[in-house]
């Protein structure tokens, strides 16, 4: 039977610590950083499945205007499950609203992000 790794708090709030910066910066090889080659992400409840590190990417930058007049986004870790991590986030856009989330994100033995799940629910 394999032994499934356990990240540690500190490797979750690397993470979601390089997440906003993708988030905030853009920049195609921030958001790269996260995920791997073959990385799915969906979100709810707007239906949307990414799957492959390029198809993040570009879904992301098509979100770039939601940024515009500014952002926050405040989380706090739910619970760790070996591989697995969920965070209850709120992000406040100055132009969208304020939305609270619920991730739950799978990594792989070298933290990069294997399957993103986000759950969006306009406050």
């Amino acid at each position: 039977m394999a032994k499934t790794r356990t990240i540690t708090e500190r490797q979750v709030k690397s993470w979601v610590d390089g997440y906003v910066k993708a988030w905030t910066t853009g920049d195609p090889a921030d958001i790269e950083a996260l995920f791997t080659e073959d990385a799915e992400s969906y979100e709810w409840p707007y239906e949307t499945a990414w799957v492959g590190r390029q198809k993040i990417v570009d879904g992301w930058q098509t979100r770039a205007p939601w940024q515009e007049g500014g952002w926050t986004f405040d989380w706090s870790l739910l619970t760790i499950n070996g591989d697995t991590f969920a965070i209850k986030g709120t992000g406040v856009y100055a132009k969208l609203g304020t939305f609270d989330n619920l991730w739950v994100v799978t990594l792989d033995s070298r933290r990069k992000c294997t399957v993103f799940r986000m759950w969006n629910n306009e406050v």
